[in-house]
């Protein structure tokens, strides 16, 4: 007993000196501040950790402060510092003094980990696409082709899309795509208003092209949905950079961007001013296979552009999981559109009359639009989200027009005309989405979305007659146009590693109406329609997987498509509206295997549109004057096989190729003429990504397109050719880029009608575009190449 009692007295003393001595071991403060060796800029966030120097374990770690500093607190003093941050070498520190209960280890400067920056620019230099369930998307690189260039460039360069050379977007060869920006209806997404022109390549970090969107998105797009996601720098600290460009035609300019991140706030913003012209050459004919006569023009126009545009947006993080984004985008610009066309009129190949038609335009286009975002997770599950957002945008267009015909030869046919245009679009988007993961396998997500929209488009035409302009009633007009949409949809997915399916149903009501203030002239239009979707998925092995999917979705008129009257342009070649037109309903099937060996990987798609009341623009010819108006005739069956590869046979070159296929069978009758044909087309796009030695990389991009029956001519086919050159300086901090479209200036439109009674032939062409342009970085950002350049 006596023995047991001093073991306990003596165990007892040794753990109270223990605890003594250790309470009087001084504590030390390890402080330094880290700063980069290149810029001596700050280097917030970075770990340093410190290790014991005998057994290398780690004793205590921190992270240094916005303004790069740390102070770690220990009771050691046998320990070295290890300072790491990605991107950045790792720096040891094993010598230093301790002084007055401090060891201050001064200013460190840590070097950039060249091959950790090499290995993640060559991941993220090259755009690719990936696989996910209901569509594929589009990681948007550094495309030396786009440079200072728009997002109908960078659309242009996505597999499966083709914009043409007045800007319209087809998905497959099909118009009726959806455009959205960040997953909702924008207003810069608005082809009609040239908008997408404030949006630059620099700005898009990926597009989702989702040719069988499920249930979860609005039903608009026949044949798809294009989801352009934007940028929003996530790094912490201050980041950005500035850009310069100029180019031939003149388009000259200068852009930044700006990101600061903290734990609470992440601030970001883009900017952009500059210059840009941008020529066409056009040429018609129009014969009366009748009378003989015939209509010859052949001219050139500009459309000459100042724009300043900003972006301006904050994240505000309340907590770990509610974040609130509020964001707005400002564009203005002033348009100067000088154009020259000269105009034969022959009967019976007889000189009847020759003359000039010179225009002079002048117009201001504000564009706003604002966001607020609020968008909360739970605390079971990340993907587990609730997220509510309210979206305003507006499109303005102030524009007079003045148009002089001067007679050079023959009759006299000298007038003068003038034109009026105050054009308004307002929309509002309201939506809610619910995301529940049930499980590791399920999930059910719900919603709706309520989209308003008020246009007002007043046309004012004026005749010179007798010494003073007269109202052309004919032609004048004030049309009104608001359709409001609501959509709620439902969705069930389950999915594992080898198999996925995703059901949904959606329900959507339109209220369309419009008026004709002049005449009283009304259209309204009310109805409720159902768009299912199902997709399915199915990994067969670790290199090959299946998808397929169904949706059914809804082409609603636009205003350009309802508007009776907006363009007298060329007199002789006139665009009307229809304001009777209904919507297009199209059913789509999809089945697409995915397929990756070594260095290469291989998609492929089998699909079937089937389309109801198509919209067609028709042309109809009336006293030398074709009017080309869209109408609904009877329906298209379409068949298409689209594959898309990439191959990287070694490091320095990566081939990209996308190939599309379709047969399509129309019927239909439009004023007792028969419609029925069959046709088909083909596309075919193939890149050459080459890294050059001394930091220089080359894209080369080469397009084809075939020509195509349409349902009263045809559409010729054309092949382009685009060229990028980078070259990068102290180690990307500054970026030199080259870019060349169109090298050949081969990229025509040519669309012929042939008809009983009259033929047309139509040509345009934008011809060659070079742009020149270097961007320097600060902070974490990445040099860029911005120009505000928009549609061509």
């Amino acid at each position: 007993m006596k023995h047991y009692l001093l073991k306990v007295i003596c165990l007892f003393s040794f753990f109270i000196w223990s605890g003594l001595a250790t309470a009087q071991k001084q504590t030390i403060k390890v402080i330094g501040t880290l700063v980069e060796e290149e810029t001596s800029q700050p280097v917030p966030y970075a770990t340093v950790a410190l290790y014991t120097t005998t057994t290398k374990e780690l004793i205590t770690g921190i992270t240094s402060n916005e303004e790069g500093k740390f102070s770690i607190p220990t009771t050691s003093t046998d320990f070295y510092v290890v300072i790491s941050f990605m991107g950045y070498q790792t720096k040891t520190v094993t010598e230093f003094s301790i002084s007055k209960g401090s060891a201050n280890l001064g200013t460190i400067s840590l070097a950039p980990d060249t091959k950790m920056l090499d290995a993640i620019v060559v991941e993220g230099e090259t755009s690719k696409t990936t696989f996910e369930l209901d569509k594929r998307v589009f990681n948007v690189g550094k495309d030396l082709s786009t440079t200072g260039a728009s997002a109908l460039e960078v659309l242009n360069n996505v597999p499966s899309v083709n914009v043409n050379i007045e800007g319209e977007v087809s998905l497959r060869g099909s118009a009726g795509v959806q455009i959205l920006i960040n997953g909702k209806p924008s207003i810069l997404a608005d082809e009609s208003g040239n908008a997408l022109g404030t949006i630059t390549a620099d700005m898009i970090e990926k597009i989702e092209v989702i040719t069988n969107p499920s249930a979860k998105y609005e039903a608009s797009g026949t044949s798809g949905i294009l989801n352009i996601v934007l940028k929003k720098d996530s790094k912490k600290g201050w980041n950005g950079s500035i850009s310069v460009n100029t180019g031939i035609p003149d388009n000259h300019s200068i852009g930044g961007s700006i990101n600061r991140r903290t734990e609470k706030f992440n601030l970001f913003t883009q900017f952009g001013a500059g210059y840009r012209s941008r020529p066409r050459q056009s040429e018609t004919i129009s014969q009366n296979l009748l009378n003989g006569q015939t209509i010859l023009s052949d001219g050139e126009e500009f459309r000459n552009e100042t724009f300043f545009n900003i972006r301006l947006g904050t994240d505000y993080h309340f907590n770990k999981y509610n974040i609130f984004t509020l964001s707005g985008n400002f564009a203005y610009e002033i348009e100067d559109q000088p154009s020259e066309t000269d105009f034969t009129f022959l009967e019976n190949e007889q000189l009847v009359s020759q003359w000039m038609r010179n225009e002079d335009t002048e117009a201001t286009n504000p564009k706003w639009q604002y966001e607020l975002n609020w968008t909360k997770t739970f605390k079971n599950n990340e993907d587990h989200t609730f997220q509510i957002s309210a979206l305003g945008s507006s499109f303005g267009k102030d524009l007079t027009s003045k148009f002089v015909d001067t007679t050079l030869e023959g009759e006299n046919v000298d007038t003068n005309q003038l034109t009026a245009t105050n054009f308004e679009q307002t929309n509002y988007t309201f939506k809610a989405d619910y995301v529940h993961p049930i499980s590791d396998s399920y999930t059910l997500e719900t919603g709706a979305l309520y989209v308003m929209s008020d246009v007002g488009n007043n046309f004012e035409v004026q005749d010179f007659i007798d010494g003073e302009y007269v109202d052309n009633l004919e032609f004048t007009n004030n049309f009104e146009w608001n359709q409001n949409v609501l959509g709620v949809y439902a969705t069930a997915a389950f999915e594992t590693k080898i198999w996925g399916l995703k059901a949904g149903l959606r329900v959507e009501n339109t209220d369309l109406q419009t008026l004709l203030t002049n005449t009283n002239e009304k259209n309204s239009q009310n109805f409720t329609n159902f768009f299912p979707s199902l997709h399915t998925s199915y990994k067969a092995a670790e290199n090959f997987s299946i998808q397929a999917g169904y949706s059914r979705r809804i082409f609603r008129p636009r205003l350009w498509d309802l508007n009776p009257f907006f363009s007298i342009r060329n007199n002789f070649n006139i665009r009307t509206g229809n304001p009777n037109l209904q919507p297009e309903f199209t059913d789509s099937y999809e089945i697409t295997s995915i397929y990756e060996i070594g260095d290469a990987s291989l998609s492929s798609s089998i699909y079937h549109r089937y389309t109801t009341d198509v919209v067609e623009r028709v042309s109809t010819f009336t006293d030398n004057v074709t009017f080309t108006t869209p109408q609904n005739i009877g329906t298209n069956s379409l068949f298409g096989f689209e594959t898309n590869g990439k191959y990287t046979p070694v490091k320095w070159i990566t081939f990209n190729g996308n190939f599309n296929y379709t047969y399509f069978q129309r019927e239909g009758v439009f004023e007792s003429q028969n419609f029925d044909f069959t046709g088909t087309q083909w596309s075919a796009r193939l890149d050459a990504k080459i890294k050059l030695p001394a930091d220089i990389d080359l894209e080369l991009a080469g397009n084809y397109r075939s020509n195509v029956e349409t349902v009263q001519g045809k559409q010729s086919g054309f092949a382009f050719m685009d060229i990028g050159l980078r070259k990068k300086i102290i180690k990307g901090k500054i970026v030199a880029s080259l870019g060349i479209r169109d090298v050949f200036a081969s990229r025509i439109q040519e669309i012929f009608v042939n008809q009983a009674t009259f033929e047309t032939y139509n040509f345009a062409q934008r011809g060659r575009f070079i742009t020149f342009g270097i961007s320097y970085a600060f902070g974490k950002g990445e040099a860029m190449s911005y120009s505000g350049s928009r549609r061509r």
